[in-house]
């Protein structure tokens, strides 16, 4: 059990710059308590039967840390949870080695049918803060999920997945979208001249471009129906497209 306790330690140090010392580890952070407790006492008394007992002390667990981790939840070695303020782990969900939590996190079910209704995460998976990954579904090792996202899909070993429903992005096209984004003038993750969401950002350069086509086509059809030739339907297509409407559905 100690060494068990030494490695979780070690972990914290190993990715958490604002740790001191291993007394402060011990005392301050709750995402060790909870993990404690549910490693050494709540999950060996659910797996030997004591059901009720192993709830009321998760129960506990839970109003002194503000973490909430099901008995049954099946979790590794050295995984690392960050604040912990609002993570909630449900009974079917298995967490792989080296995994790491942020605060709001959770792994949730989908449905009410009894079996395995939780995620599994696969070795050194990070979760970022405020993210939701929901029902049956394997999250492959060292993928990345990010903050607030909403995750109801399979996400393969190594990739990203970002916003609502989450967006999976493989390392490869992670590195294209970076570079194309580039060129546009704004970072694909969420970081940007003026910070907005670089996918709405996307949009709207593609809606300005569409609008100043239309603009044009307008001017081109006026012309030509001033020089007599009738272009009636081309017209009307022309005058369906409407880039503020749009603007106002994406604000």
């Amino acid at each position: 059990m100690f060494a068990r306790l030494r490695e979780d330690i070690a972990c914290v140090f190993d990715r958490d710059p604002a740790a001191r010392t291993s007394w402060e580890v011990l005392t301050c952070y709750p995402g060790l308590h909870a993990l404690t407790l549910h490693k050494t006492v709540t999950n060996p008394l659910w797996r030997h039967g004591w059901r009720w007992l192993a709830r009321w002390l998760a129960h506990w667990g839970r109003w002194l840390t503000g973490i909430e981790i099901h008995p049954g939840a099946t979790i590794g070695r050295r995984v690392f949870i960050d604040h912990g303020m609002g993570i909630v782990i449900g009974e079917t969900a298995e967490i792989g080695d080296d995994c790491t939590l942020y605060h709001g996190v959770t792994l949730g079910g989908t449905s009410w049918n009894k079996g395995k209704r939780h995620p599994t995460l696969g070795p050194g998976v990070v979760i970022g803060a405020g993210a939701k990954v929901l029902g049956p579904i394997l999250v492959g090792a060292g993928a990345k999920i990010g903050s607030n996202a909403v995750v109801v899909r399979e996400v393969p070993p190594g990739a990203t997945a970002v916003g609502i429903p989450a967006r999976v992005v493989t390392a490869d096209e992670e590195r294209k979208r970076e570079d194309q984004a580039t060129r546009m003038g704004f970072s694909a993750y969420a970081i940007s001249a003026d910070m907005n969401d670089p996918m709405v950002q996307a949009i709207h350069r593609l809606i300005d471009h569409a609008a100043a086509t239309d603009a044009r086509l307008e001017a081109l059809i006026n012309q030509l129906q001033q020089g007599g030739v009738a272009c009636g339907d081309a017209k009307a297509t022309a005058d369906r497209f409407d880039p503020e409407r749009l603007n106002e559905m994406l604000d």
